[in-house]
C-alpha cells in the first residue's frame, strides 16, 4: 500500500436509504470499501470490472428500504485482498479510530481470501472495541447474476446498526465476519470454501449470529467487557513465519524457515493435539530458534480440537523448549496474534503471558 492518506481527509458519501439523513436517532453505520470482488460491477462490454462505489445504490436498490444512515468512504486505491499487507490493517485500524465517535457501527467491504486475516488482525488492534466492526464481500461481485452481495451487504448493515431490544445496549460490540448466513467473531473465521456461498467457518465456536427469516443473536455467545475508552494500536511485527510440518520434512527446510535472519515469531503448525517429530535434529532446531529469542506458537493443523502439550510424547518436549500452547486458536488468528504481541515490544515474561492467554475471544478458556 503506498502511504496512506490522511483518514479523516477522505470524503463520505450518504447513500439514500429509507432514514432521513437528519434524523440523529436512527442508526448512522460507515461502510468502508477497501476492494475484493464485492466492488466488481458488468461494464459495457460485458467484462467485471472496478466499479464506482458510489453507484451502489444503483446496484443495490435493496439499501433505499433500510430505516439506518448510511455513509460510504472508499479507500483511494482498491486493494486486491491477496496483497493485504499489515500496514493496511494498521490504517484500517487508524481510520475506525477516528471516524469511531460519530458511528454507532463499521462494515468493512473486504475480499474473501485474506477476510479473516484481516478480522483477527483488527480484533487485536481495536482494544476495549465497543461497536460492532463487521467484515464481509461476496463470492460474485454486485454486478453479476445471482449475487450474493447484497444479502451479504445489507445484513451486515443491519447487524452493525443492531441494539439490544431490552437493554438499548449496542449489540455485537466486536469485530466480525458475516458472510452467507452466519456473524462469526473475527478471531475464530477461516476462509473455508472458494466456490460456494458458505465461504466462512467458525472455528470451535459457535457463530455469534444467524440471519434466516430474522437475525437471531447468540447472546451468551458474544464477549460483554467491562467498558473503557478504544484503544487503537498502531504497531505490528511482521518478521513472522508459519512452518507447517509434513511427514518427511528435512532439517534443510526447518532451518531455512526458523534461520531467517531477524525471524521474531513463528507458528508451528503441528499434528493432530500439537505433536511433532521427536527427531533430535528438529528439537535442536527449536532449541536454537528460542535461544536466539524467536518466539514458537504451536497451532494444530486440525480444523477442530486443541493444543494439549504433553498428552503425547511427541509433544512434551515441545513445553521444555519454550514453545507456547495456542490451545485452539485459528493458525489466522496465531499469526496475526504473533504480530500483535511482540509489536507491543514488551519482556519475556509478559510476552509469553499475553501468548497463552486469550485476549480477544481467540482462545476456548
Amino acid at each position: 500500500m503506498p502511504t496512506p492518506p490522511n483518514p479523516a481527509a477522505l470524503p463520505l458519501v450518504p447513500l439514500p436509504t429509507l432514514a432521513d439523513p437528519t434524523d440523529a436517532t436512527a442508526p448512522h453505520v460507515l461502510l468502508v470499501y477497501t476492494g475484493g470482488t464485492v466492488g466488481m460491477a458488468v461494464n459495457a462490454a460485458g467484462e467485471l470490472a472496478p466499479m464506482e462505489l458510489s453507484r451502489l445504490d444503483g446496484q443495490m436498490p435493496e439499501l433505499a428500504r433500510l430505516p439506518l444512515r448510511v455513509s460510504l468512504l472508499s479507500l483511494p486505491e482498491p486493494i486486491d485482498s491477496s496483497n493485504v499487507d499489515p500496514a493496511d490493517w494498521l490504517f484500517l485500524a487508524q481510520l475506525i479510530g477516528t471516524h469511531y465517535a460519530g458511528f454507532d457501527g463499521f462494515v468493512v467491504l473486504h475480499g474473501t481470501d485474506t477476510m479473516a486475516y484481516s478480522a483477527a488482525a483488527l480484533s487485536y488492534l481495536l482494544e476495549h472495541l465497543g461497536k460492532p466492526v463487521v467484515f464481509t464481500g461476496a463470492q460474485v461481485p454486485v454486478g453479476a447474476r445471482r449475487s450474493d452481495a447484497p444479502r451479504n451487504l445489507v445484513t451486515a448493515l443491519e447487524i452493525a446498526a443492531a441494539r439490544h431490544p431490552r437493554a438499548g445496549t449496542v449489540r455485537v460490540p466486536e469485530v466480525g465476519v458475516f458472510f452467507n448466513d452466519v456473524l462469526i467473531r473475527g478471531t475464530r473465521a477461516k476462509k473455508v470454501e472458494s466456490q460456494q456461498f458458505a465461504a466462512f467457518k467458525s472455528e470451535n465456536y459457535p457463530p455469534l449470529a444467524r440471519a434466516g427469516i430474522g437475525l437471531y443473536f447468540s447472546d451468551k455467545s458474544i464477549r460483554r467487557l467491562p467498558t473503557a475508552p478504544l484503544r487503537v494500536h498502531q504497531r505490528l511485527e511482521t518478521s513472522v513465519a508459519v512452518l507447517h510440518l509434513f511427514p518427511g520434512i528435512t532439517a534443510a527446510v526447518v532451518e531455512a524457515v526458523l534461520g531467517v535472519p531477524g525471524l521474531r515469531g513463528c507458528v508451528l503448525a503441528t499434528y493432530g493435539s500439537g505433536n511433532a517429530p521427536t527427531a533430535a535434529w528438529f528439537t535442536e532446531s527449536l532449541r536454537q530458534a528460542r535461544a536466539r529469542g524467536v518466539w514458537l506458537l504451536n497451532v494444530s493443523q486440525c480444523v477442530e480440537g486443541r493444543v494439549v502439550q504433553g498428552k503425547y510424547e511427541t509433544s512434551a518436549a515441545l513445553a521444555s523448549l519454550g514453545v507456547v500452547g495456542g490451545d485452539d486458536i485459528t493458525t489466522e488468528a496465531a499469526v496475526t496474534k504473533l504480530m500483535f504481541v511482540l509489536g507491543l515490544g514488551l519482556g519475556e515474561a509478559h510476552t509469553r503471558q499475553l501468548l497463552g492467554e486469550n485476549l480477544r475471544g481467540e482462545i476456548t478458556p
